[in-house]
Parts: structure tokens; sequence; C-alpha cells
């Protein structure tokens, strides 16, 4: 998962065409951390149809208040620019919930990329 370090590199990743979801971490997030040995897996079962950012909210600090990224882990999916859907809550999520949520990513982009 790419790590996206400033602002104007997640305004780069969320510009594309192709379906983009920011996984908003920190390192001192325990619930991020959780995730961790399944993301790699569930990112690859995605790799077909989307691309997984992972935005530190220590070091883009602004785009996450911009967001209103008030609990992590979360994910956000973009395209062309534009918010499609999030899961935004302090809650840890088990892996059925993040592939539960890319799915339903995937199927709202597919509406819209027809």
């Amino acid at each position: 998962m790419q790590k996206i370090t400033s602002e104007a590199e997640f305004q780069v990743a969320i510009q594309s065409s192709r379906l983009t979801v920011a996984v908003f971490k920190a390192d001192w997030c325990v619930d991020c951390k959780f995730m961790d040995p399944f993301m790699p897996d569930v990112e690859e079962k995605f790799a077909d149809d989307m691309t997984l950012v992972e935005v530190d909210v220590d070091k883009v600090e602004d785009v996450s208040q911009e967001l209103n990224i008030l609990g992590i882990p979360s994910f956000v999916a973009f395209a062309d620019g534009r918010e499609l859907v999030r899961l935004v809550n302090k809650l840890r999520k088990s892996r059925e919930e993040i592939e539960g949520f890319l799915q339903q990513a995937l199927d709202v982009y597919r509406t819209i990329h027809k």
C-alpha cells in the first residue's frame, strides 16, 4: 500500500479515474495495527479493481481534518477527485467488515463508471 505523506500526494492519488480507497491510520493506533496482518491479502484480493493508499493522520493532518476523519482506522473511497463512500468511525474493523466496505465502494464505482 502506497503511503501518502503530503496533501499534494493525496490530491494526486484521489484525482485518478481508478477507484482509490484512502486508509486513514496512525502508528500509535492499536486498532490500526490489528489490521496489518490481513491487509496485504485484502489489498491483493481487490488489486484488479482499486488502489489502496495509506494516509497517516499525523503526517497529513490537514486532509484528515478537511475530510472530518474523527476516528481511525477509517476508509474513504474516491474516483475522479470525488468521495464515493466512507467507513469512518473509531471502531476496530474486522477483515470481513473491510472487505464488505471495499465491495460496496466497488459497486458504487461501477454504477458511476459504466
